[in-house]
């Protein structure tokens, strides 16, 4: 083959070089541009929606776990002397707020998984229309109806069906209270849903509840995952009003087209009944078997461990701990709380650490570093009883009141920061021996929310509870565990197991020193006694 010098300095010559040129960029482009989109469609998006009292959140991930983007949108909540509320339509409208802005950057959603808080109920009437406000769990209506209920059918037989001491705080009482005052507006009722279930209904026209949420009803039977027929005929409620219990993880259906294309979702996003947002979060922190227990250090302090059936030894019962159904059959779940967790930490910084405050934003840096670059690594020998919004188990007393015991003239400000921190674990602490009389004994925790990021705090817990603690750095567990479950029912991922390597990242483990859980145990000696010193010296609430 002989090759011929081309002199370029021809017209025609130089035309056919040019287009060739042209050509091969066009070539070259479609390869990359079609590599991208082949690219682009292998990545599956996921999505976690968190619906709380005061706002919800959708997080984004892609199928390899990576945090892509959030979106948050909050709303207003009435409360007065007689009645804590929400509005429905605002939680909706906050729902459609951060889909259509996840949907600027995600269209293609594959699914998205609903958690939500609990108890608070909707009531629709036959065109989907709001009927009255949503009442918050805090809302002092209920109590009678809620007494009424258990004189008739007895607390502890309501107890054994619903797996919790019966409360005007869970959804029946106050649905009773509704029928009872408002029954006009309840004949009109068609519907009444939980939060995560309404907005199920309100995303795919499908009215599905998983059994963890239907648990915080006070009418849903734990052994045998249905509605209980014993405490709604007594209560006068209609068992047909409620959704229909399905097992975390069940597909409730994709979003009607119409709202999809109003929201700027592309395709047939798949939507997810995931849990009660506590069993969500056990599930983003990798959370699945007895020994292991998810310490939620937000803005409450939760830690929920999971365990194998109902136990029977009667700890739980005696410490009004709740038994949840988990997302795995057989398996069940309990929260061990105090109400002011990281709320405790943020009301001292903002009320009694001003000094810092000022010092913190003078250097642009954390208060919480400055605060704790003084800390001692060592017990104050304060002790500070966490009750500063009443007590959490195993007490459940609203009337209890915070304490702060064992000042001193030598104590400083970074040393109160410290003791708020300690009487906090220490309470975790009671709340952890309570439960093990019952056989539930972690051996380790996984701890998320705020509070995860403070090495300070995870190290005492380590030490105090005496077991190792894992911080998994993100305050987003419950998302990604919305997310993992939308990725399980939507065949990204083949189950918890390979969800859990794929999600669940841990960031640092802290382990307990001996010196350090002995130097604490004669202050946890006292603290046991700390609640029943102070009590009676608030008695009259």
């Amino acid at each position: 083959m002989v090759l011929r010098k081309v002199k370029v300095g021809s017209c025609k010559e130089q035309f056919f070089i040019n287009y060739f040129k042209y050509v091969l960029n066009i070539v070259k482009d479609l390869i990359k541009y079609g590599y991208q989109q082949v690219q682009k469609e292998e990545v599956q998006m996921l999505g976690g929606i968190d619906i709380g009292t005061t706002g919800c959140k959708i997080t984004i991930y892609d199928e390899e776990g990576r945090y892509c983007y959030r979106a948050y949108h909050d709303y207003p909540v009435s409360r007065t002397m007689g009645e804590h509320e929400v509005d429905a339509a605002d939680i909706w409208d906050g729902i459609k707020y951060v889909l259509k802005d996840a949907a600027k950057h995600y269209p293609e959603i594959k699914a998205i998984g609903i958690s939500s808080f609990g108890e608070s109920f909707v009531m629709l009437e036959q065109n989907d229309k709001v009927l009255c406000p949503v009442m918050l769990y805090t809302d002092p209506r209920g109590v009678s109806e809620c007494r009424t209920l258990a004189d008739a059918l007895g607390a502890d037989r309501i107890e054994e069906i619903i797996g919790t001491a019966p409360h005007s705080m869970y959804s029946l009482p106050k649905i009773m209270w509704r029928k009872k005052n408002q029954p006009d507006q309840f004949a009109k009722a068609k519907r009444i849903l939980l939060m995560q279930d309404y907005i199920i209904y309100m995303l795919t026209g499908n009215a599905v509840i998983d059994y963890s949420l239907a648990a915080r009803s006070m009418a849903f039977d734990i052994k045998n995952y249905r509605w209980s027929d014993l405490i709604l005929e007594e209560a006068g409620i209609p068992k047909e009003l409620f959704s229909k219990p399905v097992i975390s993880g069940t597909p409730a259906g994709t979003i009607k087209k119409k709202l999809a294309s109003e929201l700027g979702l592309k395709g047939e996003t798949l939507i997810v009944p995931v849990a009660h947002d506590q069993v969500s979060a056990a599930i983003g922190a990798g959370v699945y078997e007895p020994e292991c227990a998810v310490d939620g250090a937000g803005t409450v302090e939760c830690i929920t461990p999971v365990f194998e059936g109902i136990p029977t030894g009667g700890a739980l019962r005696e410490g009004k701990y709740a038994v949840i159904p988990f997302v795995l059959p057989g398996k069940y779940v309990t929260y061990a709380f105090t109400y002011t967790g990281g709320a405790l930490i943020s009301w001292f910084v903002h009320q009694m650490a001003k000094e810092e405050l000022a010092l913190a934003k003078e250097q642009g840096r954390s208060v919480y570093e400055i605060l704790e670059q003084d800390v001692k690594d060592e017990p104050t020998g304060i002790l500070v009883l966490p009750h500063f919004a009443g007590a959490g188990t195993p007490y459940m007393d609203v009337g209890s009141e915070g304490a702060v015991i064992g000042l001193t003239l030598a104590h400083t400000t970074a040393d109160l920061y410290r003791a708020m921190m300690e009487g906090v674990v220490y309470e975790m602490r009671l709340n952890l021996e309570h439960l093990a009389k019952d056989g539930i004994c972690p051996k380790k925790l996984r701890a998320t929310g705020g509070g995860a990021s403070s090495r300070i705090w995870m190290q005492m817990k380590a030490d105090i509870l005496n077991i190792p603690v894992i911080s998994l750095g993100s305050a987003e567990a419950g998302a990604a565990g919305s997310a993992m479950m939308a990725g399980i029912a939507s065949g990204v991922f083949s189950g918890l197991e390979e969800a859990s390597q794929v999600m669940v990242k841990e960031k640092e483990t802290y382990y307990p020193r001996v010196d350090k859980y002995q130097a604490y145990e004669a202050h946890y000696q006292r603290y046991k006694k700390l609640y029943e010193a102070v009590r009676p010296l608030v008695s009259y609430k």
